[in-house]
């Protein structure tokens, strides 16, 4: 019989947070079929109906209009992107993940369906040779708008998508000089990006079409060349291994063992869950605001309605990374702010929640397995065993320690 610890600990962390029934079923299938049933590859989902916005216009009604219109196709994907989180899998937490890594915030982009369009790359690609990925990212409208590839002429070179392809999404700090950056800005420079379509062309006339030297390669032309040269570099299987274990394996180097798994998304989280180290990570990671509300819901059988505002107050909302950076991670989330927000919101999903089960003698060993929790320390045992409110501990769970964690 596979150890229940081990597939809660492998569901935690390959998605938003598994229902004591899920791990009931992960343990009769097993930890390796688990692994393999969450990392197969599924169909991107329908898009949401996102009303095409009327334009800007010339009137400040029209262009009033126009914002409203772009405000309201936002909330539409977000709420669409929330419900498919709950809704369980691994598929949308792998999208969430690499929305994080190549953050791209819809402040700056200003339009819902570029951003769906961009998670739609991260699904179709995602899973597989990050090799397309990267082709299709040097190519996505919102990426180019959030980087300000508009700018970047071959008369007035914008570096700024070149220096954070190469440091923040495939090659990491240190990989690259200066001249790498100035030669990457020059291959990119021309990509524009039509609005009214929702597409990107290469125009010409913008476009610095002579070959150059970069990454240690000579005469290096197009935006294929360029990404196929970022994948290939032996900073880029590292770097990505890297970041896939800071956020589903736990934090430090990763084992050796991934790196080697080589530059396919699935092989690498297969790498991750699969290595001796993975066990021993358990309760070292954070959860992210999102992770944190979305495993709630799922835990409590609740919808996704009101999670915007709570993610607001939490600090971490879809679609809108603080920087190209992304959001922070670790110990950036366990403040005494974010501890009594947590408390507060858990209280109003313990309110709409069905309490049954949560009142007899054993309610803390009820509340763990509700909530997914493998134990509770001595101190919140302590803190939970005179509440004898079914709601009130409901709610304590949800903001203790041990929930704060995966």
């Amino acid at each position: 019989m596979t150890d229940r610890r081990q597939v809660s600990h492998l569901l935690r962390r390959l998605t938003f947070g598994p229902t004591s029934a899920e791990v009931d079923a992960a343990v009769r299938a097993g930890y390796d079929a688990t692994v393999e049933r969450l990392l197969r590859p599924v169909a991107s989902p329908d898009p949401p109906p996102l009303e095409t916005a009327p334009a800007a216009g010339d009137s400040r009604e029209q262009r009033q209009a126009a914002r409203k219109a772009q405000r309201e196709q936002v909330t539409v994907l977000t709420r669409w992107w929330l419900t498919r989180m709950v809704a369980g899998g691994a598929a949308e937490k792998l999208t969430f993940f690499w929305h994080g890594h190549w953050a791209t915030s819809v402040q700056k982009v200003r339009s819902a369906p570029l951003m769906l369009a961009q998670q739609q790359t991260f699904r179709r690609y995602g899973w597989g040779d990050t090799g397309p990925l990267v082709r299709a990212m040097l190519r996505d409208p919102a990426l180019i708008l959030w980087l300000d590839g508009q700018k970047n002429t071959r008369k007035a070179p914008n570096e700024n998508l070149a220096r954070e392809v190469m440091e923040l999404f495939t090659l990491g700090a240190g990989a690259y000089t200066e001249a790498d950056v100035k030669a990457g800005a020059r291959v990119l420079t021309g990509w524009q990006v039509d609005r009214a379509t929702g597409r990107t062309r290469l125009v010409p006339r913008r476009h610095d079409d002579q070959p150059v030297t970069l990454l240690g390669r000579d005469a290096v032309q197009g935006v294929d060349a360029y990404a196929d040269l970022l994948v290939r570099h032996p900073a880029h299987v590292p770097f990505v291994a890297g970041r896939l274990w800071a956020r589903y394996g736990g934090p430090g180097t990763p084992p050796p063992g991934v790196a080697a798994a080589g530059r396919t998304t699935t092989a690498l989280l297969k790498a991750v869950c699969t290595a001796p180290e993975f066990a021993a990570t358990a309760g070292t990671l954070v959860k992210q605001p999102v992770e944190w509300l979305i495993g709630a819901l799922r835990h409590l059988a609740l919808p996704p309605e009101g999670a915007e505002p709570v993610l607001r107050a939490l600090g971490q909302v879809p679609l809108r990374p603080p920087s190209v950076g992304g959001w922070p991670e670790g110990a950036a989330w366990l403040t005494t702010s974010s501890t009594l927000t947590r408390l507060r919101a858990g209280q109003k999903l313990a309110a709409r929640a069905e309490v049954d089960g949560l009142t007899g003698a054993d309610r803390l060993d009820a509340l763990a397995d509700r909530l997914v929790v493998d134990g509770w320390s001595d101190r919140t045992r302590a803190a939970l065993s005179g509440t004898k409110d079914p709601e009130k501990l409901l709610a304590l769970g949800l903001a203790s320690p041990e929930y704060a964690v995966h």
